[in-house]
């Protein structure tokens, strides 16, 4: 006995309807778990475990994915940088490093041990002005840094002596217009020469208050050798083979080993 037409329809259309609930609800599910925002943040326990091991690769790894979450935490996020710019900075990768403290201190601008690691990876990569400014800022956060001061301190004396010699750049420690020797009037010629002279004047100086140090013998013994090497230079220049600048450079090469800068 067949059922009637709208028997059947009516069943058909609800189990329809079921089937068609059921499958809006699977997709509502699937699309509520894949949604980022619904997403709990990155364990940061790998990365400090990686990092209290001193697991590089691990660090480099499991940090970055902590770094690269934006809904980590702050404090999370800024361990997890300092981390990898420690392996960064073992790796001879500074520029790398420094752009992870740059990125910690727009996190928290007052961390002054960071702006003094900063400066130092600025200092060694020769960026002095970027260098003395990060140890300023260090100081101003904290006077009693003591790292930050000293670098502070011989980052501007450095700075200091380097104009200084700028301002003498090609100039011998003698003076050219009264030159009589021609040795002399070849150093005055050539920039390289004049300040291979002046720094060899300059070590013997340093030589000499090192000596001091120790008694005149020493100094009489400094003094000698400096009077040595200047007779030698007068009197074999313009010889065949005689190489006056690899006779200064020896020169200078003995005197900052025997004490000098």
């Amino acid at each position: 006995m067949h059922r009637p037409f709208n028997a059947v329809a009516t069943r058909f259309l609800h189990v329809t309807v079921s089937a068609i609930a059921l499958l809006l609800a699977a997709e509502a599910h699937a699309v509520g778990a894949a949604d980022p925002a619904k997403e709990p943040p990155a364990d940061p326990a790998a990365c400090l475990a990686a990092s209290r091991a001193n697991d590089a690769d691990k660090v480099l790894r499991e940090c970055s994915v902590l770094i690269d979450d934006p809904k980590a935490i702050r404090t999370d996020r800024i361990n997890a940088l300092i981390a990898r710019a420690s392996v960064l900075i073992s790796r001879g990768q500074p520029d790398r490093a420094i752009a992870d403290y740059d990125v910690v201190l727009q996190l928290d601008p007052t961390l002054a041990d960071i702006f003094n690691a900063r400066g130092e990876l600025q200092r060694q990569r020769g960026d002095r002005p970027k260098a003395l400014a990060d140890f300023a800022a260090a100081l101003k956060l904290n006077p009693a840094h003591v790292s930050a001061r000293s670098n502070y301190r011989s980052l501007a004396a450095e700075i200091e002596r380097l104009g200084a010699q700028m301002a003498v750049a090609g100039r011998p420690s003698f003076n050219c217009a009264t030159a009589r020797r021609l040795v002399e009037k070849a150093i005055c010629a050539d920039p390289e020469l004049a300040d291979l002279d002046r720094e060899i004047t300059v070590s013997q100086d340093w030589a000499i208050r090192e000596a001091s140090k120790l008694g005149s013998r020493e100094v009489r013994l400094r003094q000698r050798e400096q009077e040595d090497y200047l007779a030698r230079r007068n009197a074999e220049f313009g010889r065949p083979g005689y190489d006056l600048k690899k006779t200064m450079r020896d020169r200078l090469h003995q005197l900052q080993g025997a004490g000098g800068h």
